[in-house]
């Protein structure tokens, strides 16, 4: 695991458009990743707007994402969930699927995707990287998000 978080990209200036589509399996975890995804969103983009879309589990945010990506037209859209794995490879299987349909879903609609459904062998895994301050992923993924509108804006702008 890094140690260190990304660093934090300049204020953005542009009224982006983000979207957080959340899965409410494995809560706890989850809204760690949101609240903190959200916190450094306002931080780093202040006009933003911020609409969070919750799901069931992890295998329904690319359904959702992609309606979003189809029809809000967000510049960047951060997926949060935390896929446990068990004494069976239905973990694996499920990250690999939302994590292809994603990448699928960034593609086809050129909106920018931000893969936060985390997989974990263990609770402490998840708390360090859900829960934690020094290294959080949904921070991490906030920051990415802004970095990304950012590059694709310049890009559609020139």
């Amino acid at each position: 695991m890094s140690k260190t978080a990304p660093s934090r990209p300049g204020t953005a200036k542009a009224a982006y458009r983000f979207a957080i589509v959340a899965s409410r399996y494995n809560a706890s975890y989850v809204d760690g990743l949101v609240d903190h995804a959200e916190k450094e969103l306002r931080h780093l983009a202040p006009r933003a707007a911020i609409l969070i879309r919750r799901v069931p589990g992890s295998f329904e945010i690319p359904v959702v994402a992609r309606e979003l990506a189809r029809t809000k037209r967000p510049n960047a859209i951060v997926a949060c969930g935390v896929i446990m794995q068990g004494e069976t490879r239905h973990a694996e299987n499920l990250s690999r699927s939302v994590t292809d349909a994603l990448q699928r879903i960034a593609l086809d609609y050129g909106v920018p995707v931000i893969n936060a459904v985390l997989s974990f062998d263990n609770q402490k895994q998840a708390q360090q990287r859900c829960l934690g301050e020094k290294i959080n992923r949904g921070t991490e993924a906030a920051r990415a998000a802004v970095e990304i509108a950012r590059v694709i804006s310049e890009i559609r702008d020139r």
